[in-house]
């Protein structure tokens, strides 16, 4: 992923002097004469966009690949949008549907979040987003089959191997798989993902200020999109940005279910800011390591804060935590304990199903991956300092080396 070490024909664009434009309006436009329509739904979807462009322009310091990539991700989101209000244009029986009892997984990156979502996906009453419904939730005209929105998806996997081959290693993008929600509330551009792809911080201080409920209402109307195409299945969700948003969670989905993962953070500190540093590296040849890894670090232990504060003021809401070490030391034994806590069966049939997934996605699948706090120049003794309420509440263990 340094920049000698790229590809070829992406070293040779970058050296072209090839200028990618960044302009809201004239990207707007464009999605719009090639959808054929006109509505980007609810929200102020013009001034996000600017704004994250101009912080892209005076604040990314973006290679042309980088620049290239993030146009095609946004101009996506706004071909989604539009095609999104036309699909309820055409269907406003959509808007009906109920979205009832979602699990929501959720806790700090690099704690099981991904394994244990993929876990419970597999049972035979549950529904995920998967990573093709995620690049379009909405349906493709003439698409029946979803072959189109499936092969969009195959081949941004492809693509991403390409451009970053070790990023597998650290979290696997598999097209068909269970994807983060965070993509659906990105639709909005009121959430972390352009925050945790490039340096942005005058969007992310703008993004900080904006109303938390409106991204969380954006996804439930895309998750009625959805369960319209493929009906009566109950959600999981999952995203560790959820964390910090608990109070909006329940408010659009006040019967909703918390399942919190924790780890030590020595672990989960260095691990995730090496997946931050490589997903930067994809855009920029300008990544400083350690400026990245300390402002997640304290974002991180605010969005802790958060959610620890939310859960004590509300007891009553249904928060069920599980250590990593937990799960690794007896899945089968933590599964129970987690489908009686969300009202799920767990029949010897539903246990077969949840094995078969957990043996096609064992630990180090695409290989090992290798990090180190010294990397980020973060010291042992900081990074328990900074976390040691976290430490307290869950009488959290140093993970094994």
């Amino acid at each position: 992923m340094e920049p000698s070490k790229r590809p070829i024909p992406i070293r040779l664009f970058n050296a072209s002097g090839i200028k990618v434009s960044l302009d809201a309006r004239q990207m707007m436009q464009k999605a719009q004469r090639k959808t054929g329509l006109k509505n980007f739904g609810e929200g102020n979807l013009e001034e996000a966009l600017t704004r994250l462009l101009e912080a892209i322009d005076n604040e990314a310091q973006m290679h042309a690949f980088g620049r290239f990539i993030t146009k095609e991700r946004l101009m996506g989101i706004l071909e989604n949008r539009l095609r999104v209000e036309e699909v309820f244009r055409l269907h406003p029986e959509i808007e009906d549907i109920q979205i009832q009892a979602p699990i929501i997984i959720t806790g700090l990156q690099r704690t099981g979040t991904t394994r244990l979502h993929r876990l419970i996906a597999a049972h035979p009453d549950i529904r995920s987003l998967r990573s093709w419904e995620a690049l379009n939730p909405a349906p493709i005209s003439g698409d029946k089959k979803n072959k189109k929105r499936k092969g969009h998806a195959r081949t941004a996997e492809k693509a991403l191997r390409y451009m970053s081959p070790d990023f597998f290693a650290i979290h696997p993008v598999e097209y068909e798989a269970p994807e983060e929600d965070v993509l659906l509330n990105d639709m909005t551009l009121i959430s972390a993902v352009s925050e945790a792809t490039m340096y942005v911080p005058s969007f992310v201080s703008w993004v900080e200020k904006q109303d938390a409920i409106f991204p969380y209402r954006y996804l439930k109307r895309i998750l009625k999109l959805l369960q319209w195409q493929k009906p009566n299945k109950r959600w999981v969700l999952k995203t560790p940005e959820h964390l910090g948003k608990m109070d909006a969670i329940f408010q659009v989905f006040p019967d909703a279910s918390i399942i919190h993962t924790y780890r030590d953070p020595l672990s989960v500190i260095p691990s995730f800011s090496s997946m931050l540093y490589h997903s930067n590296l994809i855009f920029s040849d300008k990544v400083d390591a350690e400026k990245l890894a300390r402002h997640w670090m304290l974002k991180d232990r605010d969005m802790l804060l958060k959610a620890m504060n939310y859960w004590d003021s509300n007891p009553d809401k249904p928060v069920l935590h599980v250590g990593y070490q937990e799960m690794l030391r007896d899945a089968s034994a933590k599964l129970e304990d987690i489908m009686r806590f969300v009202g799920l069966s767990w029949t010897h049939a539903e246990q077969a199903a949840v094995r078969e997934v957990n043996q096609n996605n064992k630990q180090h699948k695409y290989g090992v991956h290798n990090y180190s706090l010294n990397q980020f120049k973060i010291s042992k003794q900081e990074v328990e300092q900074v976390f040691k309420f976290y430490y307290e509440k869950f009488s959290i263990q140093h993970d094994k080396s």
